[in-house]
Parts: C-alpha cells; structure tokens; sequence
C-alpha cells in the first residue's frame, strides 16, 4: 500500500504538469495571389511546462514558420495561440513586443548580434530598453554563464562562430523567459562546436527548467529532446513524446 501510494503520488505531479503553450486551429498563409503560400494549416498543439521539443521536417514543411509563430513573430491569419497564459493572438504590436521581451528567448542560426556592439553590449542593449535594473551586470553574469566572462569587450568579427553562438544564448536567457526558442542554432557550426552549443542549449533549459522549443535538420540533436513533431505540407504528422519513467519507491 505504502509503494502504490507513492507510486501514485508521483504519477499524480507528473499529470499536473502545466501547458504553457497552446495552440487552436492556428492557420496561417504567406504571400499573395498567385504567389501565396499556405504554410500553417489550422494546427492544435499543447507544449506542457519544462518540455524541450524538437520540432523536425523537410525544408518547406512549415516548421520554422511554426517556431516564428510560437516566438510572437509572426501573427496567425486565424486561429489562437497562448503562452504562460497570455493570448498573443489578441494583443496589441506593443503589448507583443513587450511580452515577448520578458517570456521568450530566441536563438537564430545566424546569430543576429550587432556588429559594432561589444559581446557585452550586445546582451546589456536589448535589457536596457526593456528597463530592466542593473542591465549590464545581468548581462556580464550570462555571459559569463555561457563561458565568456573573459569576452565581454571583444566585438562579433573577434568572436568565433561558436562564440558569438553563445554570446546569442546569453542573450535569449538574460531576461530569465519562460520559452527558449531555437531555430537551427547548431546549423552555422562545425560539428564539435554544434555538440557544446547543444550541451550549453540543454544545461540551461534543465537548470532554469524553461520550455524548449527547437527546429533542427540535425537528427542526433532532436533525439536529445524529451519530445519531437514532425511537421509536413504545413501540418503536424507526428508527435512522440519520451517520459522519463516514473519510480516507484520500493520501501
């Protein structure tokens, strides 16, 4: 009885993961006329708290249009999408911009740093327009997190590609968000420098226990995720889910 109490216990916490993000009947379609392209085809999805997802597919399927849509960055023709409670089919460009600025992190390929900005810059700039307190110590923390407490001053043209990469991470994980996003982020790098941007991507999002969302053609890197869907033609065609297994407590 004392076994299947616990055993119950924790299948029970396990259950009650909450959904951080949902999408209803998300449609969405991208050019005009002739040129038009219907890339989101009213897709439900639930991504429940602490997830890392990988999200797989040929190229053209959607799935990056997808991780935009879940980023805030590209809006829904139709249909609704909420994150950490909050209906970003219904808010104001400002209202998006700010709450994207707190709850989501986004990592890009291409790494996006400004190149006449410092390492440091670069993370402090995007907080102190959010005025966030205390920007530039925020910033020397997480880069010093992602193992560049010694770059602060150095510029992206003196930073290698896996440097300015974690220059990037820090820059997604300064505002401490709720959702990581990550679109090919090991897809510019050789494969040694992709392992330890992967292994920093998947540290983090255990030690903060954020959501993870992350598109990759990289099949060894969405294995590592405890989730994966698979998108085609604009749709979801598969979505597997790995638990780890609960434990009974043998007492």
């Amino acid at each position: 009885m004392r076994r299947n109490a616990r055993f119950k216990a924790n299948i029970g916490s396990f259950a009650l993961t909450k959904t951080i993000i949902t999408l209803k009947k998300a449609d969405l379609t991208l050019g005009s006329a002739a040129a038009s392209v219907h890339v989101l085809k009213n897709i439900d999805l639930e991504i429940r708290a602490n997830e890392a997802v990988g999200i797989v597919g040929p190229s053209g399927s959607g799935k990056s249009t997808l991780l935009m849509v879940l980023a805030g960055l590209e809006r829904l023709d139709s249909g609704e999408i909420v994150i950490d409670g909050a209906p970003l089919h219904a808010l104001s460009e400002d209202a998006l911009a700010e709450f994207r600025g707190r709850k989501i992190g986004i990592v890009f390929q291409s790494f996006h740093l400004i190149a006449n900005m410092t390492a440091l810059e670069n993370v402090a700039v995007p907080l102190e327009l959010a005025n966030v307190k205390n920007p530039f110590d925020i910033a020397k923390r997480e880069l010093a997190a992602v193992g560049l407490g010694e770059r602060l001053s150095h510029y992206p043209g003196q930073l290698s590609g896996g440097e300015q990469q974690r220059v990037a991470i820090a820059r997604a994980l300064a505002p401490s968000p709720s959702v990581l996003i990550a679109d090919e982020p090991t897809g510019n790098l050789d494969a040694e420098t992709g392992r330890q941007i992967a292994d920093l991507l998947f540290a983090k999002q255990a030690e903060r226990s954020m959501t993870m969302l992350l598109v990759t053609h990289d099949n060894a890197l969405a294995a590592r995720c405890s989730r994966q869907i698979r998108v085609r033609s604009g749709e979801i065609v598969g979505d597997s889910a790995i638990h780890h297994p609960v434990q009974a407590v043998l007492a």
